[in-house]
């Protein structure tokens, strides 16, 4: 059976076991089903049936249900936790890792993520309070700080014995080496531990040259370098280079989805809480703002056209094409602010790069406003019967295409450097630039050429 239709048959039979009552079948299915997929039959629940089916499985498998609520993202985790006391939270919590831990205490309500927060940093070995003292979307927040680590001063069999003892190990295709005050000093393979003889001293096997984070970095960054040096796992260390955790591929996998998310979002004016599954009246309060702001850039845009009234009165043919030309320009700065704001998030476009990307935008905008502007001519000769008409919306077209492209290439770099997220205010700009240099390009020269045009019957 495919995955997705196998899904589909767990969501209905849970459903159908909540709406009956049946316990111990419900729970029979559950344990039955792996993390993530639990994660995903959840998230498809609506809130009744998802506390209903939590509970349950919760009672009888705290691990399972603890690592379900892990994958099913922290914003609903903490809801289905957020009427129990804060004691059955903090024992909850220790059956993950520390990082997902430290995301969902982060997501409760203030008094009782404070409450869960005490508990869990009276116990010994805690990590997610410490993570929490990190700023969010830092490699601090998301590492796991129960990394494993050898002393410089062990050998390969020593090493291996010291990793046979060790329980809950995070990460073992790389082992970290450090020094007695565990600074960290460098890294050796697993494969490469036991290839060499068991006497051999660490310090001759293992790579000083190695790649790490520090606890500041921003975790889109770490996300950038673990992608770009094809490695699972790159180790955390504070400002005196000491050896504080690890972040490994799944936490960067997470962290490159969100991202990704969070930029689509951002471009479109959506926050990245909203979701197919939020409430009406919430994703109305977190939509709402942004079209406001688009409300009064649109009004910008109607007073240029407000200047050239006169000239739509005497020339309908300028009234019912000038649409044409705005979405149009809106349609390619869509395109050119894409590719560069994801050129700002994958690292690709730089300082140094910013003039020949400029240069190359500006040049496949005047390309495409060619293009188009012959074919938006012809279209207009053929809808109004005015070559002169038509003339005037293929060099609107190019203008305002140079402009959608220059200005999707420029506003994202200014916001950047700014220190303002380009992905978040940069549609609102380009859509109000591409609306008034349309509605001035197109009617400007139908205002210049006016005597040339066929005046209104």
């Amino acid at each position: 059976m495919p995955p997705h239709r196998r899904s589909d048959v767990v969501l209905d039979s849970v459903r159908r076991l909540v709406r009956i009552g049946a316990t111990a079948n419900l729970l029979n299915l559950l344990q039955k089903q792996h993390p993530a997929d639990l994660a995903q039959v959840f998230s498809e629940l609506n809130e009744s049936e998802r506390k209903a089916a939590f509970s349950v499985l919760l009672e009888r498998n705290v691990r399972l249900a603890m690592e379900a609520l892990a994958e099913l993202g922290a914003e609903r985790a903490a809801a289905l936790l957020a009427d129990r006391s804060a004691e059955d939270i903090a024992r909850y919590l220790h059956e993950i890792p520390s990082d997902d831990a430290a995301v969902i205490i982060d997501q409760l309500p203030q008094e009782l993520s404070a409450a869960v927060l005490a508990l869990i940093q009276a116990k010994p070995g805690a990590g997610a309070g410490e993570l929490l003292e990190y700023a969010e979307q830092t490699a601090g927040r998301i590492m796991n700080p129960n990394v494993f680590a050898l002393g410089e001063d062990l050998t390969a069999g020593e090493s291996i014995t010291a990793l046979q003892n060790a329980r809950d190990v995070e990460m073992v295709f790389y082992l970290y080496v450090v020094d007695a005050r565990r600074h960290l000093v460098g890294v050796v393979s697993l494969r490469r531990l036991l290839l060499v003889a068991p006497e051999t001293p660490l310090k001759r096997i293992m790579t000083t040259d190695l790649i790490s984070a520090r606890v500041d970095t921003d975790q889109e960054e770490v996300a950038r370098q673990v992608a770009s040096y094809n490695i699972l796992a790159i180790p955390v260390v504070d400002e005196e280079n000491k050896l504080v955790g690890v972040i490994t591929v799944d936490d960067v996998i997470d962290v490159i989805k969100d991202e990704a998310t969070e930029d689509v979002y951002r471009l479109a004016g959506v926050s990245i809480d909203d979701t197919v599954l939020t409430p009406p009246r919430e994703s109305l309060r977190r939509r709402l703002p942004w079209l406001l702001v688009n409300l009064v850039t649109a009004f910008l845009a109607a007073s240029v056209v407000a200047v050239f009234e006169g000239s739509i009165n005497a020339v309908v043919g300028l009234a019912i094409l000038m649409p044409v030309v705005a979405g149009m320009g809106g349609n390619a700065a869509t395109q050119t602010l894409t590719v560069i704001v994801r050129g700002i998030a994958l690292g690709q476009l730089t300082w140094s790069n910013s003039r020949q990307t400029l240069i190359k935008e500006a040049l496949v905008g005047l390309g495409n406003g060619a293009v188009v502007g012959l074919v938006a001519a012809v279209g207009a000769f053929a809808l109004r019967g005015d070559p002169i008409l038509g003339l005037i919306l293929g060099l609107a077209m190019i203008i305002n295409m140079f402009v959608a492209a220059v200005a999707g290439t420029l506003i994202p770099l200014s916001l950047r450097a700014m220190k303002v997220d380009p992905a978040l205010a940069s549609s609102v700009f380009i859509t109000t630039l591409t609306d008034v240099f349309g509605f001035l390009s197109f009617l400007g020269l139908g205002t210049l050429f006016l005597r040339f045009l066929q005046r209104a019957g």
